[in-house]
Parts: structure tokens; sequence; C-alpha cells
């Protein structure tokens, strides 16, 4: 789940003002039904957008995930586009400007996180890719789950650990378990749609035409 609150315990789905049932968390906020509906369960295997999409999931530690939507457009624009190779290049000059910047979350940890992250893609890019090494621990499948309540989504995962303890022995910060399984969550390397949200089906299909 995108907010890593503490949900009621028996929430399953909820009928939104459209007729379909979608995940407890959505609520009625456009940008966050957007989101639940083209992107959250959706496989992604691009590098650069599992990369933003990391990144941006260590930012959210402490905050909504709306907080970070509504702030995405500057984080791409301030974050050079979340290409790793002019991020590895950023200097103490452009880290400084960052902290100035307005219009993102202003935190230095997190934002040397970001270039010690785009070094760790990068060193990938002769290996498969990025995406390639992450998909490899679920063997390239997206994980099915048949969550029927909210009681069901775990914060964190055996994969989710290993993944977590991978990215650090490389150099990552802002990778812990319960980070890593919001991202598996995200990037649709595991579907945590509730059964009866409109979406779950949907993704499953998804997985299926889904070739790494």
């Amino acid at each position: 789940m995108p907010d890593r609150e503490k949900p009621p315990r028996i929430v399953t789905a909820v009928k939104s003002a459209d007729g379909l049932a979608r995940c407890p968390w959505v609520g009625a906020d456009p940008l966050y039904v957007a989101y639940h509906d083209e992107e959250w369960g959706a496989p992604e295997y691009d590098d650069q957008a599992m990369f933003e999409k990391l990144v941006l999931d260590g930012f959210q530690a402490g905050l909504s995930w709306i907080t970070i939507l509504r702030k995405r457009p500057a984080f791409r624009k301030a974050f050079d586009g979340f290409d790793p190779k002019r991020i590895v290049r950023w200097s103490e000059k452009k880290k400084d400007a960052l902290m100035q910047d307005a219009g993102i979350v202003r935190n230095r940890a997190k934002i040397e996180a970001t270039v010690a992250l785009a070094r760790i893609v990068l060193d990938f890019a002769e290996k498969g890719g990025f995406a390639h090494h992450l998909w490899s621990f679920v063997d390239g499948r997206p994980i099915q789950n048949e969550r029927r309540s909210m009681a069901e989504i775990p914060s964190e995962s055996d994969v989710s650990r290993t993944i977590a303890k991978d990215l650090r022995a490389r150099g990552g910060n802002f990778v812990g378990p319960t980070i890593i399984y919001a991202f598996m969550q995200a990037t649709g390397m595991v579907n945590d749609h509730l059964v009866d949200c409109c979406r779950h089906g949907a993704c499953r299909a998804l997985a299926r035409e889904f070739k790494p």
C-alpha cells in the first residue's frame, strides 16, 4: 500500500462514485485514483522508471504517498528526469540547490542516497540491467496474491528483506524491507490489489502478458 500507517484491520475494497470497487487506501482524490488505476500493481520493467519509483518510495518515509505524488513533477524536474547518468555527476552545489527547492522533500541524507542508488543502477547497465536484477528475486514473474482484506497485507516479506539486504550491501540507503515491499507493490512485482478491487484481475492479466 502506498501509505504505511496501520490500516483498518477488516476493510475490503470500497465502491467509488463511478461504481468501481477499489482498494480502500485510494479515497476520492483524483490523483490517487489515477495512480491506483493506471500505475500501482502494473508490472514495470524499465530501469529508469524503477529507479524513480524506488527513490520516491525512499523519500516517502515519514510522509504520505499523496504528498509524494503531488510533488512528483517537481522531483522529476529537480532530479534531472531521474537519469542516473546525470545524477551520479551531481556536484555539492547541485545538492545544495536541491536543499533549497521547496517543490521537493528536502532531506540531505535522501539526496545522497539517490546518488548512491544511481551508481547501483549504472553498475547493472552491463549486467542485464537494474530491473532485470530486481525481477530475478521473484524469478521474473509477478507474485499473485489473493488478499481479501487490508489485514492480510504485510508491511514486508521474505523477498523484500532479501532485496533490501542486497541493495544495502551494494551501498544503498533508504532501501529497508518495508520500503522495498511498497516498491514491489507499486511496480507490480507483487499484486496486492484486494481480490474484489477492480484492478486485481487487470493486473493479473498484465502479469500473464508480461515478458521480462
